[in-house]
């Protein structure tokens, strides 16, 4: 169901109900759910929230509530939505009437308009061929590859705008989701530019500071700002060293793998003027001197060392004075908690971590994450630093192909869809950086990970090529599909992310000959 109007269409026919609300296990999702629940805490709305984590999990929840569950469904005459023969004419209708209005003895004028008809079907008739061939284009393209659009938790604030219910818990959590689609690279950055613009203006009219005593903000209360800060992961939370080495940005550019890398860290550093005790200290404990000027010092050594993007347009957050993150940080503890390996849990119970994790009052929680955020960041700088160096990374022909064996260090941390996703794509532009293949340059990169040895599965993720002129379109989802039907591979598409799936390890080798046969 399209819906234009989202007030009228959706909020105001839920108003009146109990609602079932299905939340997916990503950032975006869990930032447009806690939108939703303040709305629906306004309004008295009652809701069951239910956490799904993909397609499967979807089905059985729907049958488990589908007794409570009213399906509201509109005719079309209510929609106004035009018939299909209204649109067009069944055309032997049209050839009887032509056949019998003809006449041979009918006079002049009849004849005149008769012309005039057959010239207006025939343009009719091209219309239709017209419409039918983009119909059939703008379906190809929408079933062929897979793209993200505008951050669910930005619908869910603009629905609030709409309403006068916003608040600046609610602005904040828009921006945790605008931030979530950026950090994993699902949008393109004219997009999160564009979206970072429409955000800016909602932060400048809900914290605006006047001079007058009267109007100064309490210090306990939330701050958002926008800011030009820094592309290093969690620096404000570990050390200046240990966000440089695991940024995927800044590891990738100085090839942090190899010695030559560490090498030119050390006269990044040095071309500073940045004393190696002070880098290696929490940032917090560094000396204030330092700190105040960091962002230029930084930016322009950077810029020295080929680094031009070394600081992006961001939002930040304050509780009070003690506590500040960065929309970025956030992003990171909530995957991490919401992906957590820990066995001591379920899927449901770090589910409910994680959104609980968005609200000012689980400070501890956030700190847990960012803990859990910087193990995973570790990780997969470790990981691809293995990669590279062994030559796992090879190429198929039409895409890069890398698979992590079982009994490699952390590999239980990236057997979840979201962290081998990232994974792959820190990989391929790490690899883009490392190789002098040019052709290699420009090819998709298709990861396999362990998934259960006790099951023989593996989870397979396919990441479209790392170029500048990127549109973020993913082609895998139905690549993967046509190379498990015609190998018979056991293949298991279950998450919501179709570039990403579950198969047998022993199919495995069938399946990629398939693939590379089918992209070739």
């Amino acid at each position: 169901m399209f819906v234009s109007d989202f007030r009228k269409e959706f909020y105001e026919v839920v108003q009146s109900q109990r609602v079932l609300l299905f939340v997916a296990s990503d950032v975006d999702a869990l930032c447009a759910c806690k939108i939703l629940q303040a709305l629906f805490q306004c309004d008295h709305v009652q809701y069951t929230l239910v956490p799904v984590s993909g397609w499967q999990e979807l089905e059985t929840s729907f049958l488990e509530h589908k007794e409570q569950i009213k399906l509201l469904i509109k005719q079309d005459d209510d929609l106004e939505v035009p018939a299909y023969e209204d649109i067009f004419r069944d055309e032997e209708e049209d050839e009887e009437h032509s056949g019998n209005d003809s006449d041979g003895s009918e006079p002049s004028e009849k004849r005149t308009r008769l012309e005039e008809e057959i010239v207006e079907e025939t343009m009719r008739r091209r219309q239709r061929r017209e419409w039918e061939a983009r119909r059939r284009d703008i379906l190809f393209d929408y079933e062929q590859y897979e793209y993200h659009g505008t951050s669910s938790a930005m619908v869910m604030f603009e629905l609030a705008w709409m309403l006068s219910k916003d608040l600046n818990d609610m602005l904040w959590w828009a921006i945790v989701g605008l931030t979530d689609q950026w950090v994993q690279d699902k949008i393109t950055q004219m997009k999160y530019v564009t979206d970072v613009g429409v955000l800016q203006r909602h932060v400048s009219r809900h914290n605006h500071r006047n001079e007058d005593e009267e109007n100064t903000l309490s210090v306990d209360c939330t701050r958002i700002s926008f800011e030009y800060d820094l592309r290093l992961a969690l620096y404000q939370h570990w050390s200046l060293h240990d966000s440089l080495c695991n940024t995927s940005y800044t590891a990738a550019r100085f090839k942090l793998w190899s010695v030559h890398g560490q090498k030119r860290l050390q006269e990044f550093l040095a071309d500073m003027g940045l004393p190696l005790k002070q880098v290696k200290q929490k940032f917090q404990a560094m000396d204030i001197s330092l700190k105040e000027n960091l962002r230029e010092m930084i930016e322009e050594s950077a810029n020295k060392f080929g680094m031009k993007d070394m600081r992006v347009q961001t939002f930040s957050i304050h509780f009070g004075f003690k506590h500040k993150f960065l929309a970025s940080d956030v992003v990171f503890a909530t995957m991490s908690l919401m992906e957590s390996p820990e066995r001591d849990g379920s899927g449901t119970d770090h589910f409910i971590q994680a959104l609980d994790s968005l609200s000012r009052s689980n400070l501890d929680k956030l700190y847990h994450g960012l803990e859990l955020a910087k193990k995973q960041l570790r990780a997969t700088q470790q990981t691809i630093a293995s990669c590279l160096c062994t030559n796992l990374v090879i190429s198929q022909g039409p895409f890069l192909y890398c698979s992590l064996m079982e009994g490699t260090p952390d590999v239980v941390l990236f057997s979840r869809p979201a962290s081998l996703s990232l994974l792959s794509k820190h990989l391929l532009k790490s690899f883009v950086c490392s190789t002098k293949n040019r052709r290699c340059k420009l090819l998709p990169l298709v990861m396999a990970a362990p998934l259960s040895v006790e099951h023989g599965t593996v989870t397979m993720v396919g990441i479209p090529p790392e170029t500048d002129s990127s549109d973020r379109k993913n082609f895998f989802g139905r690549a993967f599909e046509k190379a498990a039907e015609s190998t018979s591979s056991r293949m298991l598409h279950n998450h919501f992310d179709l570039s990403v799936i579950e198969l047998k390890a022993e199919d495995r080798s069938k399946f990629l000959d398939a693939l590379i046969s089918l992209l070739s």
